[in-house]
């Protein structure tokens, strides 16, 4: 079995997170960008750019452990 595409186009978070307004992530899309400064914009970019490689190490870990599971118990 394969692994499913991820739609590659942008995502809208109202359709991700349709019952969790006050969820973080919604939040932080939603926060106006005016006040910030320039340096404070590209320390925001680097945290950000720092989480996603987060997110990426576990989702790998994640396929990697459930490619491994299925492995493990495929029908022969």
């Amino acid at each position: 079995m394969g692994g499913a595409l991820v739609n590659a186009g942008a995502m809208d978070l109202d359709e991700l997170f349709p019952d969790k307004p006050d969820d973080p992530l919604t939040l932080l899309t939603k926060q106006d960008l005016d006040p910030f400064s320039v340096h404070e914009l590209e320390a925001r970019i680097a945290i950000l750019e720092a989480e996603i490689a987060r997110v990426k190490a576990k989702l790998a870990s994640s396929v990697n452990f459930r490619a491994s599971a299925d492995e493990l118990f495929k029908k022969t």
